[in-house]
């Protein structure tokens, strides 16, 4: 259920500036992040830049389920066998990743890496899967069957062949640890955009907010809105580049884990509020609850507002937010 994020974002920076903005592209996490830093001289923020792409790294190898060595890998090879010690970072993590699956009341679930990806979005699918198989390839996940042990710090997955992963969760928690070691260090603003996960704080160097660019969903190379930000995070989940239409409806990548089934109705979702971590969870959520019941679930955390476009082009956002609206 990793996310294809695409939210751009525009820089209007002043060359008489004080502060000096400095901007750098790497791979991390599998993708592509982008580190933008606002310093009083250019070694300052290159080194600052540095020290967040360390940070990145070391969060990648202690959560990714891709690493054989880090320690989410090591609690899914012992899934339906013993318990796992895991650092209190992993552990925490963990325990939000599960409350976060208990209020979407399974919209999002941690365990949906152990999902069979019998979906296939590349244009290689001419009939849809069978109800029996779609049924099959969630019938390991399920978060109820995660046990955590506080005292321990341990994980155990109950089943064998359970699988935990944070996709781009993990992007977003590590986009808010860089913002906040950032502010720690004297960096008083700057974008830590990890895949369209956006942690942001402060102001552009001619001391006007960050302006954030959402994708046209339905024309991709076009901005369908731009939002001034000042201090928080946006995400973006998207359903518009990998799609399947079965029978005229249209069927998103974004699979829901507790059914089996591609999420429809909506497009795009993007969430704004004062966490990457959060916001990618509630996004993800509410791609697969639909715009009615997304509606009623973001209403209970006012923190947090709402831009969404159905499949059909008709948006619905946060009365508090402010935005300059482009044509769609």
């Amino acid at each position: 259920m990793k996310n294809k994020l695409i939210l751009l974002f525009l820089l209007f920076t002043l060359s008489t500036s004080s502060q000096i903005l400095r901007k750098r592209t790497t791979k991390l996490m599998g993708s592509r992040w982008q580190i933008t830093l606002v310093a009083k001289d250019s070694i300052t923020a290159e080194q600052n830049i540095d020290t967040c792409i360390a940070e990145v790294s070391r969060i990648e190898n202690l959560i990714s389920d891709w690493i054989p060595a880090s320690q989410v890998s090591q609690v899914n090879s012992k899934a339906g066998i013993h318990p796992v010690k895991v650092d209190r970072e992993v552990f925490q993590l963990t325990q939000r990743a599960i409350y976060l699956s208990r209020i979407t009341g399974g919209a999002f679930d941690i365990s949906f890496a152990a999902m069979d990806k019998i979906w296939k979005f590349d244009g290689s699918m001419t009939a849809m899967p069978t109800p029996k198989a779609i049924k099959k390839s969630v019938e390991k996940v399920g978060y109820k069957n995660i046990i955590l042990d506080s005292v321990n710090s341990t994980i155990f997955l109950k089943l064998k062949g359970m699988k935990i992963g944070f996709g781009a969760l993990g992007e977003g928690y590590a986009a808010d640890k860089c913002r906040d070691m950032m502010i720690t260090r004297g960096i008083n603003s700057g974008i830590v955009n990890g895949s369209g996960d956006m942690s942001t704080w402060g102001k552009q160097p001619d001391g006007s907010s960050w302006n954030i660019g959402i994708t046209n969903p339905m024309k991709e190379d076009t901005i369908i809105a731009i939002v001034p930000l000042r201090q928080g995070a946006v995400v973006t989940s998207g359903s518009y580049e990998k799609f399947v239409v079965f029978n005229g409806k249209r069927y998103a990548h974004i699979i829901n884990p507790a059914t089996g089934y591609p999420a429809t109705g909506l497009c795009s979702v993007t969430v704004f509020g004062p966490s990457a971590e959060r916001a990618n969870g509630f996004s993800t959520s509410m791609m697969v609850l639909g715009k009615d019941a997304a509606l009623q679930f973001i209403k209970k955390f006012p923190e947090y507002h709402y831009l969404m476009i159905t499949d059909k082009g008709r948006i619905f956002s946060s009365p508090q937010l402010h935005f300059s609206k482009h044509q769609l």
